[in-house]
């Protein structure tokens, strides 16, 4: 089936993306250098490397599901959903105080919070889902489960930390009362740490665009405004 949307037609980008051409081009530019000189396994891409940006980029913009977004690129819902094969994300949730109680709790800053559950890849650290939001006085683990994170994740393998037991994520290893952890659980636990660590250092760049520390916005204006300020995080690094 012939692809209806494609990058190979500027006209197309600006709706789709949201960038204009030359910015869209950076983008590519940096995609291509990123993953230049990778062994690629299994079957081949059905789509070339800019209609693969395209398309994820106007999921992020539209919001719209993989099985509506995939049609009008001229693939299947499960060729367009797939993450890299050696990809390893990392999931954890942030908080964003919110001036609209209707959506907000009370959470553990003592303000009225929306919760946020952000997957971004290890590798690049580029926020590759943000999930719908949640009350701020609801547990991380219930996040995952309900608002989109987990369904979009699929079977990736995704890291978290010890609030996601019983989610099957990779979590740290726990530690009985009463007993020690051997020391090679020790060494995975630290290293585990070293790389979740790189989620909180997205939280940090996001929360750079002040919106994020105090949203005025109401409903599901704090919901797009955690998109846009993904998007604009994932370009800062393209220039």
């Amino acid at each position: 089936m012939a692809g209806v949307i494609t990058a190979s037609e500027p006209s197309w980008i600006g709706p789709f993306s949201g960038l204009s051409p030359r910015r869209f081009g950076k983008l590519v530019a940096c995609v291509r250098r990123a993953t230049t000189g990778e062994l690629r396994r299994g079957r081949p891409w059905g789509l070339s490397l800019e209609d693969r940006i395209l398309l994820v980029t106007a999921y992020w913009r539209t919001n719209l599901t993989m099985r509506q977004i995939a049609p009008p690129f001229g693939v299947s819902k499960s060729a367009a959903d797939r993450f890299r094969n050696d990809a390893v994300l990392i999931v954890d949730g942030t908080l964003v105080p919110t001036r609209d109680h209707t959506v907000a709790e009370q959470s553990k800053n003592y303000r009225y919070s929306t919760a946020h559950q952000v997957v971004i890849d290890a590798d690049t650290r580029w926020v590759v889902v943000v999930g719908r939001p949640l009350p701020g006085n609801r547990h991380d683990s219930r996040g995952w489960d309900e608002f989109g994170a987990k369904a979009a994740v699929g079977n990736t393998m995704t890291i978290a930390d010890g609030g996601y037991q019983g989610t099957g994520l990779v979590i740290p290893h726990r530690r009985r009362k009463g007993e020690e952890l051997p020391a090679w659980k020790e060494d995975h636990n630290r290293s585990h740490k070293q790389v979740r660590a790189r989620v909180e250092h997205t939280f940090a760049r996001m929360k750079g665009w002040k919106i994020l520390r105090d949203c005025g916005l109401k409903g599901d204006g704090i919901y797009h405004a955690m998109l846009g300020v993904a998007r604009l995080h994932n370009l800062a690094p393209t220039g």
